[in-house]
């Protein structure tokens, strides 16, 4: 289970009142400290929470780990935590578009936890429930489960620190005996991500594929600080449309609908071509 040095409080004690809004994306980490872990939402350069990472950056914390389903690129996304030497771990599923990236991991500077995209999803996902652990089949006969994977580098090629084995199990599931592996939860001190719309309560909604893995990071946080493009008051929101309901979210911070989006690969064709 991933965890920092934050002994954050419960969520119930972590907002005074019901109004969850902050004035800035500064004041809304301006606590986070080194050493912290968090997770973090987005997909590719989807549903980044760029005005919080940026304040992140700004604010100068430190050696802290991260959970995401990627890294940025060398730019753009948490990629440029990472060019500034701020991460010192990094979960992930996926990590092909940061030169960086692969520079510090090979180099022995971060060290990495490589985890199938569903799995990685469903470890938020059950931090955020309570849930310890759990088992599936993703991962059984690989060194998912066997151990092995490079985690660290010792910057001379060789491997510093390698992942461990993991328990794996046997369940008859619809009749068929089947292998298992057990796989850890996931809570965070804290968690940042993008909303299209919130209201001061912290229900939030979230647009189209840049909801992806938002929702997930958001509750397994401890403390949950959302930037959203569209502020807007308690009730504006029809309940049957909330994506993610306010009691997972601690702070709120409206960044308007006018913030930079990127796309990591425009593919274009010529005018008049099939």
């Amino acid at each position: 289970m991933t965890s920092g040095t934050v002994n954050a409080t419960s969520r119930a004690g972590t907002s005074p009142g019901l109004d969850k809004v902050v004035a800035s994306a500064a004041e809304a980490v301006a606590d986070i400290p080194d050493g912290a872990s968090l997770a973090v939402g987005g997909f590719g350069l989807s549903g980044n929470p760029m005005a919080l990472i940026e304040a992140l950056l700004a604010q100068g914390a430190s050696n802290l780990s991260v959970v995401s389903n990627n890294c940025g690129v060398d730019d753009w996304g948490l990629g440029i935590l990472l060019r500034a030497g701020r991460l010192a771990k990094m979960t992930a599923s996926y990590v092909g578009e940061n030169k960086e990236f692969e520079r510090q991991f090979l180099s022995g500077e971060l060290e990495v936890e490589l985890t199938p995209q569903g799995t990685l999803a469903e470890k938020l996902r059950a931090g955020g429930s309570g849930i310890a652990a759990f088992f599936t089949t993703t991962g059984v006969g690989t060194q998912v489960a066997e151990g092995g994977l490079p985690r660290r580098y010792d910057g001379a090629g060789g491997v510093a620190k390698a992942s461990p084995v993991k328990e794996v199990r046997t369940f008859s599931v619809r009749g068929q005996d089947r292998e298992f592996v057990l796989e850890e939860a996931i809570a965070t001190d804290f968690a940042l991500v993008h909303a299209l719309r919130g209201d001061r309560h912290g229900n939030l909604v979230f647009n189209k594929a840049a909801r992806n893995f938002n929702p997930l990071a958001a509750t397994a946080g401890r403390v949950c600080i959302a930037q959203v493009e569209e502020l807007v008051e308690p009730g504006a929101i029809d309940p049957d449309e909330v994506h993610l309901p306010g009691i997972y979210v601690h702070r709120v911070v409206e960044v308007g609908p006018g913030i930079e989006k990127r796309i990591e690969k425009r593919t274009v064709r010529s005018e008049g071509s099939n």
